[in-house]
């Protein structure tokens, strides 16, 4: 049987109502004796129970954050920024990955509430909503990262990816480029489809521009990689002049398609715009154009709403909205 609290007490020569102090509210206690509860519990090696401190609080000190797809760089950031925030706070935070399916969603939502954590930060799937609604209704605060639900029911940190999308799609337009493509998919994804909207809104105001869609399975290198070949498969006729990427990863692939392929000058033959502004953006090959979301930010931001709600479940909480930024390099 583990060392437990009353054999710290008999060691120490103190009693248990001292022992929690030190182990919980050390400033209730004098530093002399803090130090001589602590060397035995070292000596001893005491490993506190907080699942068992958690059940009688009735909620743990965890924050559960589900993200789309912790390969991409961005919701990398975002998890650092809400981890940093977290621990000011004096909170934890764990991090699981859907990929944008609504059953491993579900399942990380499961686990999170049977761990009675402190609240749900989420990028959800569409498929998720309903479960969310449920989560909200037990208790636990909720938070859309990087989305905003369609009926706004929800707290919310996101960006304005439609403003984003015209930002990209007007710079290119802005250069010269006529015929866009916009690369992304699938168009499930509300950010695909917001920053879609944009470059549409951006060409609708330029006499002869167009916007071409193409779709790819997922947001990730290899998919921008096959769509860049494909690009440099077409005649100077029917290929696009700019290349708007819905974010940095597929960029990246385009890039590293037509460079190795060689046929086409980057930005004179085609340029290249992507989004998020991911670190190593500024050091691709040829220095990548694109959208900046503050990514921290929007972690950080988020577990600040949560904390509010926790604290005030009953007031109206905030939709936050970032604006993007372009940030111009040498692709475009």
């Amino acid at each position: 049987m583990g060392v437990n609290m009353r054999d710290i007490a008999t060691a120490a020569g103190v009693s248990m109502g001292t022992v929690s102090n030190v182990l919980n509210h050390p400033e209730r206690v004098s530093p002399k004796l803090v130090e001589r509860v602590q060397s035995h519990i070292l000596r001893l090696g005491y490993v506190r129970n907080d699942a068992a401190r958690q059940l009688r609080a009735g909620r743990s000190d965890t924050v559960g954050l589900v993200v789309l797809d912790l390969r991409n760089p961005f919701f990398t950031e975002v998890a650092r920024g809400a981890e940093l925030r977290g621990e000011e706070h004096g909170l934890n935070l764990m991090v699981t990955n859907s990929d944008d399916r609504t059953y491993r969603e579900l399942t990380h939502i499961d686990r999170f509430e049977e761990q009675r954590v402190r609240g749900l930060l989420i990028t959800p799937t569409p498929g998720g909503m309903e479960r969310l609604h449920r989560v909200r209704d037990n208790g636990t605060p909720v938070v859309l990262v990087d989305r905003e639900s369609r009926d706004l029911s929800f707290p919310s940190v996101s960006v304005d990816d439609v403003a984003g999308g015209y930002l990209a799609t007007k710079h290119l337009l802005d250069s010269g480029r006529r015929h866009i493509a916009f690369v992304g998919g699938p168009l499930s994804i509300r950010q695909v489809a917001d920053r879609l909207e944009g470059a549409q809104k951006a060409a609708a105001e330029v006499t002869g521009a167009t916007v071409e869609f193409l779709g790819t399975p997922g947001l990730t290198v290899d998919a921008g990689r096959d769509i860049g070949r494909m690009i440099c498969e077409r005649t100077e006729a029917t290929r696009p002049d700019g290349v708007f990427s819905a974010n940095d990863l597929l960029a990246v692939g385009l890039l590293q398609a037509f460079v190795m392929i060689g046929k086409l000058a980057i930005p004179d033959d085609i340029a290249l715009v992507g989004y998020d502004d991911i670190d190593f953006a500024a050091s691709t090959v040829i220095p990548l154009t694109s959208v900046r979301q503050p990514a921290e930010v929007i972690g950080a931001t988020a577990v600040d709403l949560l904390v509010e709600i926790a604290d005030n479940p009953t007031g109206t909480h905030d939709r936050v909205v970032f604006q993007p930024e372009l940030v111009i390099r040498d692709t475009a």
